[in-house]
C-alpha cells in the first residue's frame, strides 16, 4: 500500500470530523463572541470586562506562515488545466478550501462569491475522484454563483500541503506572499473580513 493511498482516507476522515457537522444555534452564538479583556472603566452601556461580544468572524486567523511562498502543488483551473498559485502573481488572489459536503464551506460560498467582485477569489473544491468536476459545476451552477469557478485538485494534495481541515483560506499579496489564513468559514462580506482582505494591497 502506498503512503499516498493511505495519506489520503486519513486526511478526509480529518476533514469529515471537523466539516460535516451541524452547529446549533447556542454553538453558532458562542463561536461568534470573544471576551471583553479591557480593564478600561466601560461607558454606560457597554461591554464590561467578561462580557461577551458578538463579532463577525467564526473562524481561526492564523498569521504565523506570513511572508511564506506557496507551495509549488498544481490543481486544475476550470478547463481542467493545470495550475498553481503562482499563475495568479501581480494580484492579490484569496485561495479558499472547500467541499460541496462541507456544511460551513458550502455556507461562505454566496459571501465568497461578492468578495469575487474586488479581487482574484480562487476556490479549490476539495472534493475527490473522476467526478469531482461534474459535482462541483452542478453545484456552482445550481447556487447562481457568476464569479466563483470550478477549480479542483480531486486528490486534495492542497488540503495535504497546507495540512488544512475545510474550509481553510489563505490570502496571498501580489508578490505571491502569504498575508494570513482563515481556518473555519467567515463571511467575506463584513467589514471585518473586508479589512482582512485589504492586508494584501
Amino acid at each position: 500500500m502506498s503512503f499516498r493511498s493511505t495519506i489520503v482516507p486519513l486526511l478526509m476522515l480529518g476533514l469529515l470530523a471537523g466539516c460535516d457537522r451541524q452547529v446549533s444555534t447556542s454553538e453558532q452564538a458562542n463561536a461568534n463572541t470573544l471576551p471583553i479583556e479591557n480593564s478600561a472603566t466601560p461607558a454606560e452601556g457597554a461591554a464590561k470586562p467578561g462580557d461577551k461580544v458578538i463579532v463577525d468572524t467564526i473562524g481561526t486567523l492564523d498569521r504565523s506562515h506570513k511572508g511564506e511562498t506557496a507551495p509549488a502543488v498544481p490543481f486544475q483551473d476550470p478547463a481542467g488545466n493545470s495550475t498553481s498559485i503562482a499563475a495568479f502573481k501581480g494580484k492579490s488572489v484569496l485561495l479558499n478550501l472547500w467541499a460541496t459536503w462541507c456544511v460551513p464551506c458550502v455556507a461562505e460560498m454566496p459571501t465568497l462569491d461578492a468578495a469575487a467582485k474586488d479581487m482574484a477569489v480562487v476556490t479549490v473544491s476539495q472534493d475527490l475522484g473522476d467526478e469531482a468536476r461534474a459535482k462541483v459545476t452542478a453545484f456552482l451552477t445550481k447556487g447562481g454563483y457568476t464569479r466563483i469557478q470550478a477549480y479542483l485538485d480531486p486528490k486534495a494534495n492542497l488540503s495535504v500541503a497546507y495540512n488544512a481541515s475545510l474550509p481553510t483560506s489563505i490570502l496571498y499579496d501580489s508578490a505571491g506572499h502569504e498575508v494570513w489564513r482563515m481556518t473555519g468559514g467567515m463571511d467575506w462580506t463584513t467589514p471585518t473580513a473586508r479589512t482582512l482582505l485589504a492586508e494584501a494591497h
